[in-house]
């Protein structure tokens, strides 16, 4: 039983029934809400003191549906109680009463979106365990306990996602130094054979610092991105944020996205340089055109969107044509070899042959 409560607090424990005992299939009647006034909260409350809160809450801009309901009931006494009677009929006086019930509360979020952004949580592949556990507990808050999320689903997640548990301390720091265009500096850490991650080094066992400008951060396969300049070049990086140890905003302003060379002297426009950016290589951006066969039109058009251009169509090839990163290109190539063969840009056509000769030398040695 909860200590008893003073009155003052009616209206927030009302609104915290409506958070979580209603949606738009589960209702409660002003009876109903004072039961569980009595049995969760310690406090009495009548019908008109309960309509009299959801009034206040629904003036206070909580979207509050109920239905509202016409009947007829006897007319009493103020003094006695007792019902008025009619002196020609002998009846009792009857009046119409308005009869509120059905109250739930509208949420911000339907469950369906809810389990759209667990499941997001859930597949991720950047959040600690434990911080995405508790991510998950506060979107399941937000709905009510009739909310069946698929949290059972986290015991079977491995607690090492990521060893680095800077993460939401990274996003912060950058999200400001974006706000602020200013240059941060890191240490970037890789996996050694201990299975831990290590800062990287220079030649000459010195941490190494890495000093760049952010631009944007975004998800993709699972994996957080920062956008950025690395302060060496003039050209575009990507670097992993659950990577990132040690970050620090410098003083020093930083390079405007559309001075360096790979910008195409543009802003950042993130949903083309991510649909251009296949799997987050760093490289210079070509127009390529490559054969695939045609069970293939699917995944390529999931990989590069639909503005590609088909071409030479027959009953097992297509031709291809994008705009996309090369080294993305040739990876994606490789992936998928035979069922891709690049055509143009020359010099790409002649590494993937290079490589694909490389790997095949090492298949034909026997163990």
């Amino acid at each position: 039983m909860y200590e008893k409560q003073p009155k003052k607090i009616l209206i927030l424990n009302i609104l915290d029934i409506l958070r979580k005992y209603t949606d738009e299939d589960h209702r409660l009647s002003q009876k109903e809400i004072s039961d569980i006034l009595r049995d969760k909260y310690d406090m009495k409350a009548d019908r008109k003191a309960i309509r009299r809160n959801l009034l206040n809450l629904m003036d206070c801009g909580y979207d509050i549906e109920y239905s509202e309901t016409i009947r007829n009931v006897p007319v009493r006494d103020k003094e006695t109680g007792e019902p008025l009677m009619d002196s020609k009929t002998g009846k009792p006086v009857m009046e119409e009463n308005e009869l509120w019930s059905d109250f739930y509360l509208k949420r911000e979020f339907t469950d369906g979106e809810l389990r759209l952004l667990i499941d997001g949580l859930l597949f991720s592949k950047h959040i600690p365990y434990r911080q995405c556990k508790e991510l998950i507990e506060k979107l399941e808050s937000l709905s009510n306990i009739y909310f069946k999320s698929r949290v059972r689903y986290i015991v079977s997640l491995p607690e090492d996602k990521t060893d680095n548990k800077q993460l939401f301390y990274n996003i912060d720091i950058l999200d400001e130094a974006i706000n602020k265009k200013r240059k941060v500096s890191f240490e970037y850490a890789e996996y050694l054979t201990d299975k831990k991650l290590h800062s990287k080094k220079r030649p000459d066992g010195s941490v190494r610092e890495y000093i760049i400008t952010p631009y944007q951060m975004a998800a993709k396969e699972g994996k957080y991105y920062l956008i950025c300049n690395y302060d060496k070049y003039d050209d575009i990086s990507n670097y992993r944020i659950d990577r990132i140890r040690n970050i620090k905003i410098l003083e020093e302003k930083g390079k405007p996205f559309q001075e360096l060379k790979w910008s195409g002297h543009q802003n950042l426009d993130l949903a083309e340089y991510m649909k251009e950016h296949v799997y987050m290589y760093s490289s210079e951006n070509v127009r390529v055109k490559f054969r695939i066969v045609k069970p293939m039109i699917t995944d390529v058009i999931d990989m590069f969107g639909k503005d590609v251009i088909f071409s030479d169509e027959n009953e097992t090839h297509v031709t291809v044509t994008a705009k996309t990163n090369e080294r993305a290109m040739q990876q994606f190539a490789k992936n998928f070899a035979p069922d891709v063969e690049v055509l143009k840009p020359e010099r790409l056509r002649e590494a993937l042959r290079e490589e694909l000769e490389k790997a095949l030398e090492v298949y034909k040695k026997k163990l």
